[in-house]
């Protein structure tokens, strides 16, 4: 560096996460051998999403800034040698989204310093990022704390010339989680045939679209858990569960070029059938009356699902011909498909726990008393980068890889224009629920 031997950014108390709203302080520290003039030293908070057609670009094809400040710490002078600080305070605006980094794009934000040095002189630069979190409150999604059920019936001939029917449904126990918490996933198949189906999959899928002039859609599978196939002519219940692992918020208020989805898919293999149960991932947990009894398996065939009342629409329309009467008529016990694989299992073979209020909100972030996590040497905030490899802050220290355990599947798709993209929220759900998806 010659003549500067430190230039560098600090946060107050280490403070790397903070909330819309808050101020960022800290100081510039400089270190110098010999004196040094300068025309300016100046301090810049910036705030900004940028995304790109191509994968880990760094030139963006379309960019939104959400602040820009700058301030100057010095005016013209000389810096003495010997050590130096300037501190310096900026205010982060309401209306900002959640840090993400993704292949197609970043909302990033970070704190820039230079040092004008008159001409002919070198000018230096120092930056330092910072992490936001704009909390997603799941209790201000409409109907939150209802299940996400969908159906589908499919008719379909094997051996040439014999016909069979299959019906599918699928209910999780909400419709929004926090990381660490467990989905209930409960399913119910129907085989009104005389062939045996394929395996049952279960997976839950993020969906991240980056609308350049032509939207990518990013998919990747977080999890997935695979059940055994169901026998000719049975009537069969799969109860299994999913933890969420940390992950970014649905939908990113106050970005209008990303979004990210998400929703659990369950699909037969042979004969295909799938159905798609939209789901929010948040930061705050839905708050259940004690009341409230959580469905622990899908209605019986005897009875029918309703999608509006539950807020969202079956992912397929039943087939035209309904199904025989005597599809679970004669008695027939309902049999337990057995579980094949789990992705969140590591090699012992037992399944992955985490503490549900482990990535519940960041540290600073003004939360009622009833949210707040009492147990403070858990992680404390998630990033992700590739949209699903977690970093957490222990405390007030730079974001590291977290050594989380969470075994992943290696599925992973990045294409334009899927052919049959798996449907947003707002398609997916009742008119009911587009006031809080347009960004209120």
């Amino acid at each position: 560096m010659g003549k500067l031997q430190e230039f560098d950014i600090t946060f107050t108390n280490n403070k790397v996460v903070y909330g819309p709203g808050e101020s960022i302080s800290g100081t510039v520290k400089i270190r110098t051998s010999n004196s040094l003039q300068y025309k300016a030293i100046k301090v810049n908070c910036q705030g900004s999403c940028g995304i790109s057609n191509k994968m880990n670009d760094a030139s963006w094809s379309l960019e939104e800034q959400y602040f820009n400040s700058t301030l100057s710490v010095a005016d013209k002078g000389t810096l003495a040698a010997g050590e130096h600080s300037f501190p310096f305070q900026f205010l982060i605006p309401v209306a900002v989204p959640t840090s993400f980094e993704g292949p197609f794009g970043k909302i990033i934000y970070r704190v820039r310093a230079a040092i004008d040095t008159p001409r002919f002189s070198k000018d230096y630069k120092a930056q330092r990022p910072f992490y936001l979190l704009n909390l997603l409150n799941l209790n201000e999604v409409p109907d939150i704390e209802h299940s996400s059920s969908a159906v589908t019936t499919k008719k379909f001939t094997y051996l040439l010339v014999k016909t069979g029917t299959l019906m599918l449904k699928a209910r999780s126990d909400l419709r929004g989680y926090i990381p660490g918490q467990v989905i209930k996933l409960a399913t119910e198949i129907h085989n009104k045939s005389g062939k045996d189906t394929g395996c049952v999959l279960a997976s839950l899928i993020q969906k991240v679209t980056y609308k350049t002039k032509r939207p990518l859609f990013d998919l990747r599978t977080i999890a997935e858990v695979e059940g055994a196939g169901v026998k000719a002519g049975k009537h069969a219940e799969w109860r299994e569960q999913i933890i969420v692992p940390p992950l970014p918020q649905s939908a990113l208020a106050g970005c209008s070029l990303i979004d990210i989805d998400y929703f659990i898919q369950v699909s037969l293999k042979s004969p295909d059938a799938v159905v798609t149960l939209p789901i929010y991932i948040g930061n705050i947990a839905v708050n259940l009356s004690p009341s409230r009894t959580i469905p622990s398996s899908p209605e019986h065939c005897g009875a029918t699902i309703a999608p509006r009342a539950a807020g969202v629409t079956p992912s397929a329309p039943p087939a035209e011909e309904e199904p025989e009467e005597g599809l679970c008529a004669g008695g027939l016990a309902s049999e337990e498909i057995p579980t094949k694989s789990h992705s969140q299992q590591d090699p012992s073979g037992q399944p992955v726990t985490m503490s549900p209020s482990a990535f519940s909100h960041a540290p600073g972030a003004a939360l009622p008393p009833s949210h707040r996590r009492p147990d403070a040497s858990a992680p404390l905030f998630c990033v992700s980068t590739g949209a699903t490899i977690p970093f957490f802050t222990e405390g007030n220290v730079t974001p590291v890889p977290t050594s989380c355990s969470l075994i992943l599947p290696p599925e992973y798709s990045s294409w334009d224009y899927p052919h049959e993209p798996p449907p947003s929220y707002e398609e997916s759900c009742s008119s009911a629920n587009s006031s809080f998806n347009s960004r209120q």
